[in-house]
């Protein structure tokens, strides 16, 4: 079962991972630093979208409409976070 855990834990690492990436190549594509019509940043934020979409789009069914602002990607991290805690409390049910 402890590695039931520890597989758990390591896709939870691994989408929180690809979640800051996508949340910071945002900002620095909202701010102009990067450059959404280069080929290799289209590639990684379109690789990004398609990894996160079916994750964002249920929650964004129940969120109000918000135009602007998108708070799918934070509903989906806090979702994440408190999963990670959840588990880490059960980590006795575990062993």
């Amino acid at each position: 079962m402890q590695s039931l855990y520890q597989i758990l834990m390591l896709i939870l690492d691994v989408a929180w991972f690809i979640m800051i990436a996508h949340i910071i190549m945002s900002w620095l594509i909202s701010f102009q630093v990067l450059n959404p019509y280069q080929p290799i940043v289209n590639q990684i934020w379109n690789g990004l979208a398609r990894l996160l979409e079916p994750i964002y789009t249920p929650i964004r069914r129940f969120l109000p409409a918000t135009p602007g602002l998108d708070l799918a990607p934070l509903v989906a991290f806090i979702a994440l976070i408190a999963i990670r805690i959840i588990l880490q409390n059960n980590y006795m049910y575990f062993m």
